[in-house]
């Protein structure tokens, strides 16, 4: 089974967004917050080569913010099953 993670900021409108399409589709996540989450969100952030968030990471891997997620979650190859259920 897949892990994600969600790299947000507590005043980000795309982060709750992000979050609640994640939640909508049932998808089980790790919430790492970029001011609170210390070392491990700086080494998010520059895996995922950006300075923005939310930034979403499947198995360690960055896809991108809320658009590039909703793209995947839209796509139909794409199988949802491979992520955590809640």
């Amino acid at each position: 089974m897949s892990t994600v993670t969600v790299l947000t900021s507590a005043t980000c409108s795309y982060c709750v967004a992000a979050k609640s399409l994640l939640l909508k589709h049932r998808v089980d996540y790790q919430e790492v917050d970029l001011v609170k989450g210390g070392e491990q969100a700086q080494t998010l952030l520059a895996q995922s080569g950006q300075r923005t968030v939310p930034q979403i990471f499947i198995d360690e891997k960055p896809i991108g913010g809320f658009t590039e997620l909703v793209q995947l979650l839209n796509n139909k190859e794409f199988d949802i099953n491979q992520l955590p259920i809640l």
